[in-house]
Formats: C-alpha cells, structure tokens, sequence
C-alpha cells in the first residue's frame, strides 16, 4: 500500500496498537518485519500509521505475537479495513486535523462522554452559542474560518440524530450554564436546548451544582469515547496548541476514574433538568 502522507488519528492509533502487540511479545520491529517478509522501514511505517496493512497481515501479526484478545484482533482489522470517507473530509486543508480527528473518532464510538466547567458541551451547543464562543477567540478569526468551525460544530452533531445515535453523558458545571457566552437571548436559547436534548433516551445531562462541598476532582474539561473495546478507547485533553489525544491505559484509567468522581457528585438527570429550568427562567 503508498504510504501516506497525513495519516488519521485512527489510522496511527491502529499503528500505536500494533507496536504495542510487539513490544509485549518481547519482539524488535526488525524480527517483526521477517514474520511479514518486508522490511523493517516498511514495518517502520505501518506502526507509525503512515503505511496502511491489510487484513490478512493485521492477523498474521496477531498470531505471531500471541494475540489472543479475538476481539481486540477483530477491531484492529476493521481499523485497518475501513474506507470510511465521513462529512468531516469536506473540511481537509481548511481546519486543523484536531477538528477532523475528533468528528471521525465520535463517528466511530458508541458511547461518548464529557465533563465540562466553563462552557457547554460542543455537542450540546445551538450554533449562535457556538459562534458566540469562537468569536470570543483572540486573536480574532477571519470571518470565513469562523464560519467553517461553527459549521463544522453543527455537523458534529449527526451522531446524536442518526438512525442508531451514539449514547451520551454529558456532566456541566452549574457555572457553564450560567455564563453568559452570548447575549441573554442566546443564553436562554442555549438553556431550552440542552433541556430539549435531556428528555431525549440516549442524552444524559448531570448538571454539578454550585454548593458542593470539597469539589476539587478536576477543573479540566474532560472526554472519553469508546472504542469497539475497553483498550481502544479515547479520551482528550487540552493542550497548549490545541486537543490532545490520549490512548495509554494508565492514563484513560485515570480519566475514568475522574469521571466517575465527577459523576458521583452530580445532581441525577432530573433534578438536574429542574436545575437548568430554573436558570432558563431567570434569563
């Protein structure tokens, strides 16, 4: 297969786990590569996502590390397999590959997870929210590049409206819902939309109230989206220059048991409905 030249978040991270099959059967890329008859730069290139592998070599690999996870090795096949060409494509060259990552990684999750403090979930957001909260961006956006990622935000949203829509949890801080991004209007708009999304079976809302005593599990918005495994999950991080990816197993341990201290403290989904109700009427 030609090698690429900007390989996918999914296409590195089915690299990331193929190395890491290697390294635990105690195998250089070297003696990886014999197993295969290639060499060890194109193995080089296909840990690094940069090379595709078919489906045959995933499992050959597999085998020759004593993979016995069926389906683990089974989840790493479709990665390797799939040609998905989603909405987010459109918007190549135009976004940073952080946008595009993050829509393809929700487009193949089926659980999906946030915990936010200062803003909305994006998920959760009505587009006047939303370019209310890029506008608020310094240096300021060109208007043609605020337009794409609030189109881009909307978008976003299919996976909570397609005919088999991914689960989701979304836990706010009662400081979220109460600052105002945009103007009043805006606000409340905001308000009646995530109570709208609340009734719905798959949307779960928690709002984290101002009055709890000793909150200091995390003040970093978090995420975490399922893979087609436990060892395939995702979860995300803010950095310095942008959304950072996090796929080691120590560290999503670490987020999921953020997650469920934060969860713990929450109000449950209907006081938390009669919480958000309440604000919306002060506006």
């Amino acid at each position: 297969m030609p090698a690429r030249r900007h390989p996918t978040a999914r296409q590195v991270r089915l690299g990331t786990e193929l190395r890491r099959l290697r390294e635990a059967a105690g195998l250089k890329a070297t003696e990886a590569a014999e197993l295969l008859g290639t060499t060890s730069v194109q193995m080089s290139q296909i840990e690094s996502g940069i090379a595709g592998v078919s489906e045959q070599r995933v499992r050959r690999l597999a085998a020759n590390y004593a993979c016995m996870d069926a389906d683990l090795i089974d989840a790493l096949v479709a990665m390797a397999t799939d040609r998905t060409r989603g909405w987010w494509e459109e918007y190549r060259g135009q976004l940073p590959t952080p946008f595009l990552d993050l829509a393809e990684l929700e487009h193949h999750s089926t659980y999906r997870r946030d915990v936010e403090f200062m803003v909305i979930p994006g998920l959760l957001q009505t587009e006047d929210y939303a370019r209310a909260t890029f506008s608020s961006r310094v240096p300021n956006l060109p208007e043609d590049e605020l337009d794409l990622r609030v189109r881009h935000r909307v978008q976003r949203k299919v996976i909570l409206d397609r005919p088999a829509p991914i689960t989701y949890q979304a836990l706010i801080h009662e400081a979220a819902l109460r600052i105002r991004v945009g103007d009043r209007a805006t606000s409340r708009a905001q308000l009646v939309r995530v109570l709208e999304l609340s009734e719905s079976d798959h949307i779960t809302v928690r709002v984290i109230p101002f009055h709890i005593d000793g909150f200091g599990a995390t003040w970093t918005p978090m995420m975490l989206a399922s893979g087609a495994v436990s060892r395939l999950d995702t979860g995300t991080r803010d950095e310095p220059h942008g959304l950072g990816l996090i796929d080691s197993e120590a560290q999503l341990d670490v987020l999921r048991t953020l997650f469920r201290r934060v969860e713990g403290v929450s109000a449950d989904p209907v006081r938390s409905r009669d919480i958000i109700h309440a604000l919306s009427k002060e506006l």
